[in-house]
């Protein structure tokens, strides 16, 4: 189905806008994220999309409200009701950042539910690769009060995913001397538990946070409440 017009020209004049040759297109349901439920891997995002695939893809994510999956996922948490909820999806368009490494955090440790306690899951090249389950990424608990990482789980990585020449995401082996050292320094850690602690501060409530680290700086790309 065509895209309307206007739709079709603000699209293309932003992304000039943004000065990027990769962008990420991402899904955003407005009835994503609550306490009650996450749409979070339910609808589509798509990485390192290119100028020439950006409306394909706004598309896609469109369309991925009316996946089996999606709709099954409206039923189990809507039942009967499904049909009354309005449920729309925006869909973002954002600079893409080249992970030298990225990974999610808690700031509430989600299996001992200490709220003294946040973790951080780290690894080489995107985020996708860890949020899918496809590596096992390192992890790292940090005591809030007093600030001190108080647990590492060292993971050898010997493959991650990374940016296709020509866009996409593709796999590429690790070498062992980059794939067996942890993939944040202590520092790191603590100024990205920092952020986490922000983020958490800001919502007043427990985050899943998905950040991102390319040329010596974190990016968060997405929070959300745990759920």
């Amino acid at each position: 189905q065509k895209m309307p017009e206007d739709i079709t020209s603000e699209i293309e004049s932003s992304f000039k806008l943004l000065d990027s040759k990769f962008v990420a297109v991402r899904s955003s349901a407005t009835a994503e994220d609550g306490a009650e439920h996450a749409w979070a891997g339910q609808l589509e995002s798509y990485l390192n999309v290119t100028e020439e695939s950006v409306l394909d893809k706004v598309k896609h994510c469109w369309a991925s409200l009316f996946t089996p999956r999606a709709i099954f996922y409206r039923f189990e948490k809507f039942g009967k009701e499904t049909h009354l909820q309005k449920i729309s999806v925006a869909v973002v368009v954002q600079k893409m950042v080249e992970s030298e490494k990225s990974g999610i955090a808690f700031s509430v440790h989600p299996v001992t539910e200490d709220y003294n306690q946040l973790i951080i899951e780290a690894g080489l090249g995107l985020g996708e690769a860890i949020v899918s389950g496809a590596i096992t990424p390192d992890s790292y608990v940090v005591e809030k009060i007093p600030r001190r990482i108080i647990d590492k789980n060292i993971v050898t990585q010997t493959r991650g995913m990374f940016r296709g020449e020509t866009g996409g995401s593709e796999w590429h082996e690790v070498p062992k001397e980059h794939g067996e050292p942890p993939s944040l320094s202590d520092e790191q850690i603590f100024e990205l538990s920092e952020l986490i602690l922000k983020i958490e501060n800001h919502y007043g409530f427990p985050c899943d946070v998905e950040w991102a680290f390319d040329q010596n700086k974190f990016f968060i790309v997405q929070s959300r409440p745990i759920t």
